[in-house]
């Protein structure tokens, strides 16, 4: 999570939401992929850290299944981002800072929950979740401190 957490900050200082993820195999201790946010800068508003990671992942392994990987992410997941980990065959999720307004792991639409769902991953929260709400809460502090160009972005 502390790797997570370090590409939730390059995010942050590219002017994106700080959320970083890092996806692992367990069983031998690679890291196989990283990824941080980036929709503004790279026009794109599925640019998502998990999304970012999973893709960098599937190209690397050279399959979009990444079953028995793990992800960690800085923040609870998304409906977008859990649907994709879902599709991805994810082993396991763990993020950091809960997000009762946009999660869909722990809140929302519980997306792992719903029987329309193929593939449900172990789901576990809270690793080193004051780091990463630290962050959150710290870049948007800074956000509406900031010129109103600046807080548009």
């Amino acid at each position: 999570m502390r790797m997570a957490l370090a590409c939730a900050q390059a995010a942050a200082d590219a002017g994106e939401t700080p959320v970083g993820c890092v996806i692992v195999d367990e069983s031998t201790g690679e890291v196989v992929a990283e990824g941080r946010n980036g929709p503004i800068g790279g026009h794109d508003p599925t640019a998502h850290a998990e999304i970012d990671a999973m893709r960098r992942a599937a190209a690397k392994l050279g399959n979009y299944r990444l079953t028995g990987l793990t992800l960690y992410v800085t923040l609870e997941p998304c409906a977008m981002c859990a649907g994709a980990i879902s599709h991805a065959r994810i082993g396991r999720v763990v993020w950091g800072a809960d997000d009762p307004k946009g999660g869909a792991v722990a809140h929302g639409p519980r997306f792992f929950e719903q029987p329309t769902c193929h593939w449900r991953p172990v789901a576990e929260g809270g690793l080193l979740a004051q780091e990463g709400g630290d962050l959150l809460r710290s870049f948007f502090r800074a956000r509406r401190k900031g010129t109103p160009a600046e807080s548009a972005r």
